[in-house]
């Protein structure tokens, strides 16, 4: 559930002049964890890469089950299941080598929060009155963010401290809570994601460390349903990148600055109708951002957008040139990787991991 979603035309050309697009000869490695599914919407997807060069994602097998994976630097992949699991999904690693996630259990049919420690136990948890847990986050002192489902369908944020404790929290407004999954919590306990208003718009957020809230709306977001600001990933200096939707359903991407300053930008090459455009997907410590945009032919292409706003497109050999079919970077580091997936012309996913 990552906000990767949708929207501009106009606005377009304005920042898209601001970057300089250059291709690369960087350095693509690309695995399938043993076991992944070989058939259409199937295989393997990494979606957060630390420091060290760890990378955690899920698989999903032939039977469309799926399962965690950490797949170490050297590249010795190790999959898991917590008891009683019937779909297992790992988003966030930590230093310590710490996973978030959530799965699916055997009996209520229920989603919970998992944390894998680096040991290989599990601890299992959920928000009070919570009838679906789903945490996408850890940062490097065991916190752990996400959101839930309330008995109504709604939904909520949460936190859940080191030491077990959970507070669940909305924007004034919320119709709906969601944190941005993977990377959307920071080392100072700052919380970034999107929420839904009553007319179905949906705005950024950012709960500080604190729990102060801050709203922000990008200048040209749609205000229809379904369309708005969506934040992707916030650094350990408060800076957001993100994806926001205009009023045609055109996706663009931004970069909210710490003192509330967002710089909209688009990638040369993205589509500018509806379900197309550029999406920021994460941003690490430098500033650097990883993402993905759509062509005008639905094909997704990865890019990475460095702090002086030189952008760098590229794609894995191999993924597919149909619709829906592609490269996706979702994740960086500050060593400069940055680790995604992409879709073969049978549909299948595959990881990757591509460094300068």
């Amino acid at each position: 559930m990552k906000f990767r979603i949708w929207m501009l035309s106009t606005a377009v050309c304005l920042f898209a002049a601001l970057a300089i697009t250059v291709q690369t000869s960087a350095q693509i490695t690309t695995f399938n964890v043993t076991g992944a599914g070989t058939g259409s919407g199937e295989g393997t997807t990494p979606a957060y890469i630390n420091v060290w060069g760890s990378i955690a994602g899920y698989y999903i097998d032939s039977s469309g089950v799926s399962h965690g994976f950490l797949r170490a630097p050297n590249g010795t992949i190790t999959s898991f299941d917590p008891t009683g699991s019937i779909f297992t999904t790992a988003y966030s690693l930590n230093l310590e080598g710490s996973i978030a996630g959530y799965y699916l259990d055997s009996t209520l049919y229920q989603f919970h929060g998992l944390l894998r420690a680096p040991d290989g136990t599990f601890t299992t948890f959920d928000p009070e009155g919570s009838t679906g847990t789903f945490a996408g986050n850890i940062n490097d002192f065991g916190a752990i963010a996400g959101f839930y489902a309330d008995s109504s369908g709604a939904y909520h944020g949460f936190v859940r401290a080191p030491n077990g404790t959970i507070t669940s929290f909305d924007p004034m407004g919320s119709e709906g809570t969601f944190t941005a999954t993977s990377y959307g919590l920071n080392d100072a306990g700052a919380i970034c994601g999107a929420y839904a208003d009553p007319r179905g718009v949906y705005h950024g957020f950012v709960r500080a460390g604190n729990g102060t809230i801050t709203t922000f709306h990008a200048k040209d977001a749609g205000t229809n349903s379904g369309q708005g600001t969506f934040s992707g990933g916030i650094n350990n200096f408060g800076v957001i990148a993100g994806v926001y939707t205009d009023s045609g359903g055109v996706m663009h991407g931004f970069v909210r600055a710490a003192d509330g300053d967002i710089t909209p930008f688009d990638v040369t090459g993205a589509g500018t109708g509806s379900g197309q455009g550029t999406s920021a997907n994460s941003i690490n410590d430098l500033g650097v951002i990883a993402g993905d945009y759509i062509d005008s032919s639905g094909v997704y292409h990865s890019f990475v957008r460095a702090s002086d706003e030189t952008i760098t497109k590229f794609n894995v050999k191999g993924a597919g040139n149909g619709s829906g079919q592609g490269t996706v970077a979702d994740s960086n580091n500050l060593e400069g990787a940055s680790a995604g997936f992409y879709i073969d012309s049978n549909g299948v996913y595959h990881g990757f991991v591509w460094s300068e």
